[in-house]
């Protein structure tokens, strides 16, 4: 039994070996050509007819692209509506600063002041929702600009915090 095993391997061996010699003349793109004597001169295979061909502008000369779908007159149109959207939008999201909190009129009215003193440029919003005051202050878009107004006036009102809100959008046109 044992002997047939080593027989059986043993054949397989030597096909696989005579497998990959036959295989192993050849080398990449080469190819033998005719029968005989010729059968010695390998050519290797010419694939320059199959590669694109592009021209070369001269040094001096520059590419100049011309359109070929010239959409400007479309374009334009549809800038002129998104512009016109946008005008008509007069709120967005963003934050306020949250000053006060409170039914004491006169301790908010005279908060309002300070801040007011503190930065005039920014627009102070004041609501009564009976019986509690609210106090927020200026439009910001992002959270960093709340911040720096929120420091300025951060000795007046210990307690104000960034609170997100809908905020007023000022357009000057």
């Amino acid at each position: 039994m044992n002997n047939n095993l080593t027989s059986i391997f043993l054949s397989l061996l030597l096909l696989f070996t005579v497998a990959c010699a036959s295989s192993a003349g050849r080398a990449g793109s080469e190819t033998n050509i005719g029968k005989g004597n010729d059968a010695k001169a390998k050519v290797k295979e010419d694939l320059s007819q199959y590669r694109p061909r592009y021209t070369v502008a001269e040094a001096g000369e520059a590419a100049k692209a011309t359109p070929t779908h010239h959409v400007n007159d479309q374009v334009a149109v549809l800038m002129d509506t998104v512009a016109n959207v946008n005008k008509n939008i007069r709120y967005a999201q963003g934050y306020r600063i949250l000053a006060y909190t409170g039914s004491e009129r006169q301790a908010v009215m005279n908060l309002r002041k300070n801040i007011i003193g503190r930065v005039p440029d920014e627009k102070d919003y004041l609501t009564y929702q009976q019986p509690n005051f609210r106090l927020k202050i200026g439009d910001f878009f992002s959270r960093v600009e709340a911040q720096q107004v929120l420091n300025q006036i951060q000795d007046l009102v210990p307690n104000a915090q960034i609170v997100p809100d809908q905020i007023t959008i000022n357009k000057h046109y």
